[in-house]
């Protein structure tokens, strides 16, 4: 392998890790795309194509000819929320497009970001998930009496979304528990005279669980023509919606 050819794969590389972190990360397939495209253009590398799904990245460039193009896969097991890394990555991006990062500056510090874990504390995110709870359930007209049932339901039934999760990596099935604890935890406050709108202390506490981000992605996505990405992510969304009703209805014959 010549060094040039061996230069197109080191940046290749930098490009296809950029891109997996932002998608893993929670960011839109344009966005992934962009980057890359930007990133390998800024390094010389102006012909290049990627395809881009929820599960895997195909990324091509095109050296100088005759050489045929090279072409690398990168397969995504792990998709998450993790904002603050989307917008490390933009940043690495942008510094690469003014030309203050290098090749092998920009490798380490993406290697870094990868590594990181920006996430805050199990119990910030139950607290937060706990109050968005209460203040959702009071959005949607519940009451100030039911504040309180509504955040100990939201806040339980998120714990229990993130406690699940760690032993079956699969979130339908986390998400459908968490959300039938939710139920029944609204239920019993009813039942014991704590709280008295049922269906507004369940809508508030699964708010927390609701793939918000996933619509919107999937959304622009399907705007922006990436119809596989839109589709598949769509359909993600779709089973954690069912998940969620699925564990809420089986608490109502019980009602």
């Amino acid at each position: 392998m010549d060094k040039q050819e061996l230069k197109i794969y080191e940046i290749m590389e930098v490009c296809l890790l950029a891109g997996k972190i932002i998608l893993q990360s929670g960011g839109e397939t344009y966005r992934v795309e962009d980057t890359m495209m930007r990133m390998a253009a800024a390094f010389g590398i102006e012909k290049t194509h990627s395809y881009v799904t929820p599960t895997g990245i195909i990324f091509s460039a095109e050296g100088d000819e005759p050489e045929p193009a090279k072409t690398r896969l990168i397969r995504i097991s792990e998709r998450s929320t993790d904002l603050k890394k989307v917008a490390l990555v933009n940043s690495i991006s942008r510094k690469i497009s003014s030309g203050e990062v290098n090749l092998k500056e920009a490798l380490e510090q993406l290697n870094e970001i990868d590594s990181l874990n920006l996430s805050f504390p199990i119990m910030i995110q139950v607290a937060a998930a706990s109050l968005a709870s209460g203040c959702f359930m009071i959005m949607f007209n519940g009451g100030w009496n039911d504040f309180i049932p509504a955040m100990i339901s939201g806040g339980i039934g998120y714990f229990a979304f993130v406690y699940f999760h760690r032993f079956v990596p699969i979130r339908f099935f986390s998400e459908f528990l968490a959300s039938f604890l939710i139920g029944f935890l609204s239920f019993l406050f009813v039942k014991i005279g704590l709280g008295h709108q049922l269906d507004k202390i369940i809508i508030g506490s699964v708010m927390s669980l609701v793939p918000g981000l996933l619509v919107t992605n999937a959304v622009r996505d399907l705007m922006a023509g990436h119809l596989v990405s839109g589709l598949s992510k769509g359909a993600e969304a779709f089973l954690t919606a069912f998940a969620i009703g699925s564990g809420i209805a089986i608490v109502f014959p019980f009602v």
